[in-house]
């Protein structure tokens, strides 16, 4: 990722941000804003942690990487292969195809705005991306790649010899396993989606949803999906139990092998969800309004009428945002 992308980056929250209008310039109201009050806009940039500072080379690494084949053990899956930016960086096909053509047992989940969440895959097994990056490379199902074999294939290539250095300076052998997990979620961390309609709408334009999706955001609110669904990626990253339609996925519990954690999944973001189907832990639920009905049953315990169903997907629509600048990497 060039520099200067970083800055058109900034720029924009900037200019968006209503903290920064003329003193005395009153912000219209619709008579919504106690609603409103209980939703965030989505930042330029997700926290960082103190540990893995983000800098243009860490990123521009993490970014070729990101689209490396020849860290899989076929040679031609990467992790763009999952999680493509065509396809609202995530694969549209209910569980993932991995190694030798095996099925995995969960959907895809986007990495868009992943930098937000405080747990990582359906069954949080991961607490940050550095911890998540490297677990795909290594699984059966998907890459099936020793990680020491991968890292002696980037290191046979003088290109990356340099960007892992250019990255990583003073390090005497900067290609190793924290360093690529490192790259690969800086990366990610610039996978972000803000200046959505509804982030216009929160920092005060009103007339950037229509009225059907402000009455979708009442009925998301008074029908209580505001409990689970909340902050800047509408996700509390907690574990609810829900039994989904054709699943036998035991979910968290495979982690924690807590009786209690039976069928609990992490809380999925709703940015993006209306480019990110299919839908549930195992990608058997195809469209917006099915996904609401089964949660209105499962999670909120009734029977959601169909005007309530299409007024919640209008708004959900309205969580679709500007989708990354990044660069097609020219690999070695």
């Amino acid at each position: 990722m060039k520099k200067h992308h970083a800055v058109k980056k900034i720029l924009p929250a900037l200019i968006a941000s209503s903290a920064l209008l003329p003193a005395g310039v009153a912000i219209a109201e619709d008579g919504l804003e106690d609603y409103r009050a209980r939703f965030e806009p989505l930042p330029y940039f997700p926290p960082m942690p103190a540990d893995n500072s983000l800098s243009p080379e860490k990123v521009e690494l993490g970014n070729m990487l990101f689209f490396e084949p020849r860290i899989s053990s076929s040679g031609v899956i990467s992790c763009a292969t999952c999680h493509n930016p065509a396809l609202g960086w995530s694969d549209r096909i209910p569980r993932a195809t991995g190694h030798d053509g095996q099925v995995g047992e969960r959907n895809t989940p986007t990495v868009l705005n992943s930098g937000f969440l405080e747990a990582q895959f359906w069954d949080g097994r991961a607490p940050d991306l550095e911890a998540q990056a490297l677990g795909p490379i290594e699984a059966g199902v998907e890459m099936a790649m020793d990680l020491e074999d991968a890292l002696e294939r980037l290191n046979e290539f003088d290109l990356y010899q340099r960007k892992f250095e250019e990255a990583f300076p003073g390090e005497e052998n900067p290609i190793n396993a924290d360093n690529l997990a490192q790259s690969l979620a800086s990366f990610q961390r610039t996978l972000n989606t803000p200046h959505s309609p509804f982030d216009r709408y929160l920092r005060g334009d009103m007339e950037a949803i229509s009225d059907e999706a402000k009455d979708g955001m009442v009925a998301f609110v008074d029908n209580g999906c505001v409990a689970c669904h909340r902050g800047p990626a509408l996700t509390d990253s907690q574990f609810h139990a829900i039994q989904v339609p054709g699943s036998t996925d035991l979910g968290r519990y495979t982690v924690t092998e807590e009786e209690s954690d039976k069928y609990r999944f992490r809380t999925p973001t709703l940015r993006n969800v209306a480019v990110t189907y299919p839908y549930m832990n195992n990608g058997a639920t195809e469209t917006l309004e099915e996904a609401i009905s089964i949660m209105g049953e499962e999670m909120l315990g009734r029977e959601l009428e169909e005007g309530t169903i299409n007024d919640i997907t209008a708004f959900l629509h309205t969580l679709t945002g500007e989708m990354p600048d990044f660069d097609v990497p020219a690999l070695p």
